[in-house]
C-alpha cells in the first residue's frame, strides 16, 4: 500500500463529470477517480474546512464513529474493476467496512485519517505526470483555492 494525498476535485470537460485527484505522497503518480457531484461537494467542503449549518452525511459519520468510541485509522483504496474503484474503512477496533472511495476520502479529510492505495491499483489506473503536467497541476491547485462547493452543484 502506498500513501496518497488529495490534490482536489475538479469537473472534467466536456463530460461535466467531477473527479477527485490523488497523488502518491512519495512518488510521481496521480490517481484520478470519477465521482458524483454530491461527493465532489463533500470533498471540497472538507478541504476548505467549511462547516454546513447542519451536519452533512460525512460529518454525521465522523460524529457517530466518535460516539461509538471507535476511530478511523486508515482509508484504503483496494481495487479497481472495469473503472470502478473500491475502498475499505479500517477502524481501531479491528472492524473493516467496504465503502466507495469518494465517501471514504470525504470521511478521511474530516477525521485527519491517512489514505492508502494498493500498488496494483496505482499500476493499473495511475498516471505519471510529466514536468508540464506538474505545472498544470499547480494551476489546478490555484483553482482549488478559489473554488466553492456550490460550483459542483448541478
Amino acid at each position: 500500500m502506498r500513501e496518497v494525498e488529495v490534490v482536489g476535485v475538479r469537473v472534467e470537460m466536456p463530460t461535466n463529470q467531477p473527479l477527485v485527484l490523488l497523488r502518491e505522497a512519495e512518488g510521481n503518480r496521480y490517481l484520478p477517480i470519477w465521482i458524483g457531484a454530491v461527493e465532489a461537494s463533500a470533498i471540497a467542503f472538507a478541504q476548505q474546512g467549511t462547516q454546513a449549518p447542519r451536519p452533512l452525511t460525512h460529518e454525521l459519520m465522523r460524529t457517530m464513529i466518535e460516539a461509538l468510541g471507535d476511530e478511523l485509522t486508515e482509508v484504503r483504496i483496494v481495487d479497481v474493476k472495469d473503472n470502478v474503484f473500491y475502498a475499505q474503512l479500517i477502524f481501531a477496533s479491528g472492524a473493516e467496512v467496504e465503502a466507495r472511495p469518494s465517501d471514504s476520502i470525504a470521511l478521511a479529510l474530516r477525521t485527519g485519517t491517512r489514505i492508502l492505495c494498493a500498488e496494483d491499483v496505482l499500476d493499473e489506473a495511475g498516471i505519471v505526470a510529466a514536468r508540464e503536467e506538474d505545472e498544470e497541476i499547480e494551476k489546478f491547485r490555484e483553482f482549488l483555492d478559489d473554488v466553492k462547493p456550490e460550483d459542483f452543484e448541478p
